[in-house]
């Protein structure tokens, strides 16, 4: 059942996180770690596992939620970045790398919400039986 809204949803949250990793090229946290590059993967490959993982909607639960928490630190490690260049928040050429993991929380609490209403839907026609 991948043509589920809650799966269409989920899509999008894997575009914004390939979005993230494809305008944050520049970003440099940690000098020795590549810290976007590995947050970006890892919220590819929860994205996509729990797209694929529609059977088992705790699961999609779950990973939906590790995948907002780590978006809640890049958006915390994207302003701490943004904070520390020179010329401050208000130099005209920065500002765009933490819009993609706002927009993916956001998709993914979408996603649960419509994860959740299913969830109810199968318990109740399980009590009708």
């Amino acid at each position: 059942m991948i043509q589920r809204i809650q799966s269409v949803t989920m899509f999008f949250a894997v575009l914004s996180a390939v979005f993230l990793f494809l305008t944050s090229q520049d970003v440099v946290i940690l000098e020795s770690v590549p810290v976007m590059f590995i947050a970006c993967i890892v919220l590819v490959l929860l994205g996509l596992l729990s797209i694929f993982s529609f059977k088992n909607r705790k699961r999609q639960i779950l990973l939906n939620n590790i995948s907002m928490v780590i978006n809640a630190l890049l958006i915390g490690l994207l302003g701490y970045w943004l904070l520390s260049l020179s010329g401050g928040i208000s130099f005209p050429e920065k500002g765009i790398e933490p819009v993609f993991p706002l927009l993916a929380i956001v998709f993914l609490l979408m996603s649960n919400l419509y994860i959740r209403r299913d969830e109810r839907l199968v318990k109740s026609v399980d009590r009708l039986r």
